[in-house]
């Protein structure tokens, strides 16, 4: 890009957004693949301990399974599969929306609380070495801000 063009106020802050979003993009892979790495557990996956968690965060610890969808980074028909996966070792439940019959609902059972909770403990280890180890505490304030800028755009 020409001088010109990166001194022009408009160019200068699309280059910014663009090197913001790289780095974001590259931190949050990063991170992850570490979180991964070091998931604390073979009893459930990365991707279901995602669903438990999302799920423990809700009233009654459920969710309507397209909005479940928004909250994880799989496709619906893997969203799905992963769920019956988790229905079928008791730690959800599927029930129908009241207010939709084409509705699902999912349901953290006791069982899955208990796997959620246990797991997160040691989670959170790994989360604090990597992320709240490398920040202090400001900066994890002004990043969570952010990211909730960010996410809340949509």
């Amino acid at each position: 890009m020409s001088e010109t063009a990166t001194q022009n106020p408009t160019n200068r802050s699309r280059v910014s957004a663009v090197a913001a979003w790289e780095s974001l993009f590259r931190a949050q892979v990063a991170v992850m693949r570490t979180l991964a790495a070091e998931f604390p557990t073979r009893d459930i996956s990365f991707n279901e301990y995602d669903v438990l968690f999302n799920l423990s965060r809700q009233p009654d610890r459920e969710l309507r399974l397209r909005d479940l969808n928004k909250h994880v980074l799989l496709t619906q028909p893997s969203v799905s599969r992963l769920v019956d996966r988790l229905v079928a070792r008791g730690l959800v439940c599927k029930e129908p929306e009241p207010t939709d019959a084409r509705g699902t609902v999912i349901r953290l059972t006791e069982t899955g609380f208990a796997m959620f909770r246990r797991v997160a403990v040691d989670h959170m280890k790994t989360i604090n070495d990597r992320v709240g180890g490398r920040l202090s505490p400001e900066e994890l304030e002004t990043l969570a801000q952010l990211c909730d800028k960010l996410r809340d755009a949509e």
